[in-house]
């Protein structure tokens, strides 16, 4: 009965931003949240929804504004092919894009069409898609992720990444606590077994995965350069207090992928159970300032 009664309360994003995270992380976790005192992971992340808030995290949950960002940091070389920009989707010319490529909207996630074969693709549903996705605001689809509340809605294409031999590119996502890279999440066969697991930055495999995602049970080469992405991924965390970044890996060539502040939007937990409280112990969050309601500085 709970949960039908939270699930109608999680509808009413026009709430208090402390009220409607501690309704939005009862929903999915089955746990109170105490903003006082957060211990867990996703609390803290939750925290940070309501509690953080530089500007600078705007521009980097954008997924084109970012690439200045990581052109400043560690260099443009890391980059993907950007083919176009549209502001709107009526500018999209599909006869003037390769036969593949990636099509994104900048302002949330999830919004990605994987062209294989433009020959293939449904243009029509493709339009639908965009025009849909160009009327979302994040902050208000998810659970107030405050970073993406001002991102101005923009398409972008960018070239398709493909390794010889695999069906997708492993995705190398690392979990970064106040500018330190602590260990990395590879996931695996993305749409088609969606496979995960952790690694510690020694290269050893960390004995946990998350709700929802079959953990792989067999071993993974190390990446020749992995040494390297760690300090890029260092680089690009600067001192934020928790920020994941991502990277493609492909035949030693690495590619950014995006950040995030807010790994699945704190809905989903770790397993075993002991390891949501061992990694937000990693979080070290930021004192507000005193006469402030929210932090405004990096």
């Amino acid at each position: 009965m709970r949960k039908i009664w939270l699930g109608l309360l999680k509808k009413m994003k026009f709430l208090p931003p402390k009220n409607y995270v501690k309704i939005y992380y009862e929903y999915y976790s089955g746990k109170k949240l105490d903003l006082q005192n957060p211990i867990e992971f996703n609390q803290k992340i939750h925290w940070l929804k309501v509690f953080y808030k530089p500007s600078i995290l705007t521009q980097l949950v954008d997924k084109y504004e970012v690439r200045s960002y990581v052109e400043e940091k560690i260099g443009k070389q890391y980059l993907n092919e950007l083919i176009a920009v549209y502001e709107k989707t009526n500018q999209v010319d599909f006869e003037a894009l390769p036969k593949k490529f990636v099509m994104k909207a900048t302002h949330g996630f999830h919004f990605n069409i994987i062209v294989k074969d433009k020959e293939q693709l449904n243009k029509t549903r493709a339009k639908y898609l965009l025009r849909k996705w160009m009327g979302k605001n994040q902050y208000y689809r998810g659970g107030l992720e405050w970073a993406y509340k001002n991102v101005k809605p923009r398409i972008i294409v960018e070239k398709f990444l493909e390794e010889i031999g695999k069906p997708t590119v492993n995705d190398y996502k690392f979990f970064c606590f106040s500018g330190k890279p602590k260990f990395v999440q590879i996931d695996m066969e993305r749409g088609i077994q969606d496979l995960r697991c952790y690694y510690d930055l020694d290269w050893q495999k960390l004995p946990f995965t998350t709700q929802q995602n079959k953990f792989f049970e067999g071993s993974l080469e190390k990446p020749k350069n992995f040494e390297l992405m760690v300090d890029l991924a260092a680089k690009l965390a600067d001192n934020f207090p928790f920020v994941r970044v991502d990277f493609y890996n492909i035949e030693g060539t690495i590619y950014f992928g995006e950040m995030t502040f807010y790994p699945t939007d704190g809905r989903k937990e770790f397993i075993p159970q002991k390891y949501n409280q061992i990694l937000g112990s990693y979080i070290e969050l930021p004192k507000v300032p005193k006469g402030q309601k929210f932090i405004t500085e990096a």
